[in-house]
């Protein structure tokens, strides 16, 4: 199943569990308004791919509890230190990967019931003025049942975090070398359940019902915060200074990754063809100019003004189509075929564990598969827009991954900042009238950027789900899947914290 994201102001981050078939391919089409002027001359496909597309890969387990068994058999002496060091990893980095997604998603079930009761409020004024109120059952359906569902996930989310730090903390290794580790991941994960928890403190509604979810949520950072004091993770000067936390963690959290992350080597397809095009382009301009030489010689005798005025045109032209004929034959010769090649290896043996074949270009939209064109004229009319294609075609082995490990996480990370450049930094004003009184209200511009991805493997029925996603100048503002096919539904917020 394919989760898209917003990661912070202009980033999306589009990830994927690649199941055991080793052969998967992966299409993502971003659908840019026209108004924004975007086009290969603005952005070349090689910039656009360089400083727009990132990759990475992870080992995945599904079966949730295996990194923490083979961290305590390591950690008995019956596995390797290394072995000990990647467990460790993968269950700690599973755990912060479902924790941010989580919550993230009850921030924005957090916004929503926020927004539910400003809308109660406006109609609890409307009825003091003597408007029919609604009905009990309506009024309980519209503004209880989202509260109450935001406090039972927010007690289930503690629940669950609780219990994984827990099982974590359970089997501590006797070994001075594996315990540093061991401290390094349980001080990161302490401190980052906090703040993630302290995120969700800091926007929950305020009325009386989230006061005993807000009180839970707090006795849990001061837990975590004694837990790292009584351990002595951190200096006081490190504990004082949130810059200085903030770096070191960043730093613990890339040491997490590390273990974990497939090594990646990249390779750009077609330096050899494009110098033999340059040099065919070459030769085959300069037989018609050595030909047409000969000619003007022939025809106009010994030199003369002319003859070396013929030469001139006869070189302007070469330099003129010279480029026109490479380019032409390098577009022909390249046409559908992969730009770049991506090995990866793993992180601990270095040995190559698959490989991928990327694309990416401008396309017309008349040019799109129909299954594409369907899925973005489905509900909003097709407009004059500039069509994004990535395409990548991966191989894995899964013979040749570690033992437990059959699939792998990809998470593909979009930099949007570069359109972002493109939009108007202006703002306007809009007018409404309440209670007999105009208010003025400053409003920014927002583009609409349509996001359709289609995911297929081998003997799989093609998933194709299409987001809505709003942007303005400073930032992403909203993401929405607006439309799927195939494959499973999403599962529930509480589930994917609970498969850690």
């Amino acid at each position: 199943m394919i989760t898209v994201e917003r990661k912070d102001s202009f980033h999306l981050k589009i990830s994927r569990v690649l199941q055991e078939e080793t052969s998967h391919r992966l299409d993502v089409f971003l659908f840019v308004p026209g108004e924004l002027g975007l086009n290969d001359h603005v952005i070349s496909e090689d910039a656009f791919y360089h400083s727009v597309i990132h990759s990475k890969r992870t080992y995945y387990s599904d079966k949730h509890h295996l990194p923490l068994v083979l961290s305590r058999l390591a950690s008995r002496g019956k596995l390797t230190s290394d072995q000990y060091r990647l467990s460790l990893s993968l269950y700690a980095y599973q755990y912060v990967v479902a924790l941010e997604r989580s919550t993230q998603t009850l921030l924005d079930t957090a916004r929503q019931v926020k927004e539910e009761e400003r809308r109660q409020d406006g109609r609890d004024e409307s009825n003091a003025e003597g408007e029919l109120p609604p009905a009990e059952g309506e009024r309980a359906e519209e503004a209880i049942t989202p509260a109450v569902r935001l406090s039972e996930q927010l007690e289930e989310l503690c629940e669950l975090a609780q219990g994984i730090l827990r099982r974590l903390r359970r089997n501590q290794p006797g070994s001075e070398k594996l315990h540093k580790y061991y401290a390094n991941i349980d001080n990161y994960l302490s401190w980052f359940t906090e703040q993630q928890l302290l995120a969700l403190v800091a926007n929950l509604p305020r009325g009386r019902g989230f006061r005993s979810a807000r009180k839970r949520l707090l006795t849990i950072c001061t837990a975590e915060s004694d837990h790292r004091e009584q351990a002595e993770y951190n200096s006081r000067r490190v504990t004082h200074d949130p810059t200085r936390m903030s770096n070191k963690m960043r730093l613990l959290r890339r040491l997490i990754e590390h273990p974990v992350t497939l090594k990646q080597q990249s390779q750009e397809l077609g330096s050899g063809e494009q110098k033999a095009v340059k040099g065919l382009a070459t030769a085959v301009v300069m037989i018609f100019v050595s030909l047409g030489l000969l000619q003007a010689r022939d025809s106009l005798g010994d030199i003369t003004a002319l003859f070396v005025l013929a030469m001139a045109v006869l070189y302007a032209m070469r330099e003129v189509f010279k480029d026109d004929l490479r380019n032409t034959l390098w577009r022909w010769l390249r046409k559908g075929r992969p730009k770049w090649r991506r090995q990866y290896l793993d992180a601990t043996s270095g040995a190559p564990v698959g490989r991928q074949l990327e694309w990416f270009d401008y396309k017309r939209f008349s040019k799109l598969d129909e299954d594409i064109q369907r899925v973005r004229k489905r509900n909003v009319a097709q407009r004059e827009e500039v069509v994004l294609h990535y395409r990548s075609s991966s191989r894995m082995s899964p013979t040749r991954f570690l033992s437990g490990y059959e699939t792998t996480r990809e998470t593909l990370s979009l930099d949007l900042s570069v359109l972002a450049r493109l939009m108007d930094k202006g703002e306007h004003h809009v007018y409404r009238l309440k209670d007999g009184q105009v208010s003025q209200e400053s409003v920014e511009k927002r583009h609409l950027l349509n996001l359709v991805i289609r995911e297929e493997g081998i003997n799989t029925r093609p998933v194709i789900q299409r987001w809505k996603i709003v942007m303005s100048r400073s930032r992403i503002v909203d993401v929405e899947q607006v439309y799927q096919e195939g494959g499973e539904s999403e599962e529930g917020n509480g589930s994917r914290l609970a498969k850690v």
